[in-house]
């Protein structure tokens, strides 16, 4: 693991699986790696946020890159998660609006910075399960993965924000074994590094700012631009 600094931001990048971390990412960064899910993801990245809080080192952010499944987003391509809700969690027999945690002061959907400009936006569901097929109907949501929603839970914990960049690896077909998942991967990685490079040229642009500016939902990213003339092509 090490903080990488785009300008006056200092950024701890997070990563999921070994399988996901290809040779043009490797070439980039050395991210924490949490494993799969959200209980392993939310443990590994609340124990080092501990430490560096320890000894003042927390980042300004938190990039969080990895694959995703989607039916309908386009393959091989990165999106910034604009949003990212819980499927898991289901309270609703007690009277709890689905996906909403009991107890506790946070909507079912929370909302994500999107610093890039002209890098798609979508709209991303965690959970603990595989999804493929026909279980792509009961998400509400545009793309799924494993670990998001424990990441911003915890980064948000410790106060820092945390910008999710996905490559869609699968979904398209049903998926009935592992190389399903992983035949794309290397065509992920090219891309995830890409937007990796877009938005640390934001981020040395705008500095801690390019956060604030930033705003989730697919709004209209041009307002970004007089910022960014300087040091983008």
């Amino acid at each position: 693991m090490r903080l990488e600094r785009y300008g006056a931001v200092a950024v701890l990048p997070v990563m999921a699986a070994p399988a996901e971390y290809g040779r043009h990412l490797r070439a980039r960064i050395e991210p924490l790696m949490t494993g799969v899910g959200p209980v392993e993801a939310a443990i590994v990245l609340s124990r080092v946020l501990s430490r560096l809080e320890g000894v003042d080192s927390l980042p300004d952010v938190i990039v969080s890159l990895g694959s995703c499944g989607s039916r309908q987003l386009e393959h091989a391509a990165v999106y910034q998660a604009a949003s990212v809700s819980y499927r898991d969690m289901d309270a609703s027999p007690l009277g709890f609006p689905k996906g909403v945690t009991p107890l506790l002061d946070e909507p079912a959907v929370l909302p994500l910075p999107c610093p890039v400009p002209d890098l798609p936006t979508a709209r991303l569901s965690t959970g603990a399960n595989v999804v493929s097929g026909a279980a792509y109907d009961a998400i509400d949501a545009d793309m799924v993965d494993m670990e998001t929603w424990a990441l911003v839970r915890a980064a948000r914990t410790f106060g820092v924000p945390l910008v999710a960049l996905r490559g869609v690896s699968d979904g398209r077909a049903e998926l009935r074994a592992l190389e399903d998942w992983t035949s794309t991967l290397h065509l992920v990685d090219e891309n995830l590094a890409d937007a990796l490079d877009r938005l640390a040229a934001v981020l040395a642009a705008c500095g801690p700012a390019a956060l604030e500016l930033a705003v989730p939902g697919g709004q209209d990213p041009a307002q970004f631009a007089p910022h960014l003339e300087p040091t983008l092509p």
